[in-house]
């Protein structure tokens, strides 16, 4: 044992720094929140904090967002509503429901308006009367409610040209880790479900976030009228209602520069905000998804 131990740190002296540093594994991240682009913020938050389990809170202590458990929704305001179609890397948000069928009937009760009704997809999950619903939210937001073992804020759902390597990425620089038996490698056969393609797939967990990830031919079947003439290509998520998604890290420039030294795309580098409180940077991730990096792990003040 104490041979191998000196052939591994002889091993790791031998390389350059360079190669030293480019083998250094990703920091700890953590899933920290959702950014939304809307134009009525106050609003937003209203609907937020009453359609869902998730408070009113103080990003920073002085933005005002939505506290869901573990991460944030923050929100921008902007002066026409933005572009909502689903043709991005981001789908739709959730949270989980116990009793689907008498939250579906509270929330028609309140008021809420419904992109897609109650439907029972239990032969799809696999899962004994397996029910979901999409709330139409602020600016036309998606928001899933679907059967679950709590009624918290669970899950963002995206699509992505190669949903496999797609995750493989998130797992790489975010440390998230797949679902299912992780022995067996992800499967990459094409599956359909009543005419629309559903795998390859991959389901990743961060914190207490279900990452799912599903081909973009879904859109392209289910949603073909979101599709305009001649639009082949993915939408960024820059600019649209759900503007990027955000991971936290202790040390945002370590982690900034890991990723640009492989190749990650930077798009904007390291600034602070609230005096000096608040220290992010920007970089693209698969399929034009805009994902923050922010210093100091979510947390409610």
């Amino acid at each position: 044992m104490r041979t191998l131990i000196c052939v591994a740190l002889l091993s790791l002296c031998a390389l350059t720094p360079a190669a030293q540093e480019a083998s250094r594994p990703m920091p700890v991240a953590h899933f920290h929140h959702i950014h939304l682009n809307v134009t009525d913020p106050a609003a937003a938050i209203a609907f937020y904090t009453s359609k869902f389990d998730c408070e009113r809170a103080k990003f920073a202590g002085l933005l005002e967002g939505v506290w869901a458990q573990k991460s944030w929704l923050l929100f921008n305001k902007v002066k026409d509503a933005p572009p909502w179609e689903l043709t991005s890397g981001i789908w739709h948000f959730g949270w989980g429901a116990e009793d689907m069928k008498a939250t579906y009937e509270k929330q028609l009760a309140s008021g809420t308006k419904f992109f897609a009704p109650l439907t029972d997809i239990s032969e799809f999950a696999r899962v004994p009367s397996f029910f979901y619903a999409y709330v139409d939210g602020p600016d036309h937001a998606l928001i899933e409610l679907n059967t679950a073992s709590h009624h918290r804020f669970g899950h963002i759902h995206m699509f992505s040209e190669d949903p496999v390597s797609t995750g493989e990425w998130y797992m790489k620089y975010f440390g998230a880790t797949r679902r299912g038996n992780p022995t067996t490698p992800p499967s990459r056969e094409p599956r359909v479900y009543l005419g629309v393609p559903v795998g390859p797939s991959m389901s990743l967990i961060i914190d207490n976030v279900n990452m799912i990830i599903y081909p973009i031919g879904y859109s392209k079947t289910k949603y073909a009228s979101h599709w305009k003439s001649g639009q082949t290509s993915m939408s960024p998520t820059k600019g649209r209602v759900v503007d990027h998604i955000g991971f936290s890290f202790d040390n945002v420039e370590e982690a900034l520069n890991l990723m640009r030294k492989d190749g990650v795309k930077v798009t904007q580098e390291i600034k602070t905000a609230a005096g000096g409180k608040i220290k992010y940077a920007f970089v693209e991730g698969p399929d034009q998804v805009s994902i923050e990096l922010i210093e100091g792990h979510a947390h409610k003040e």
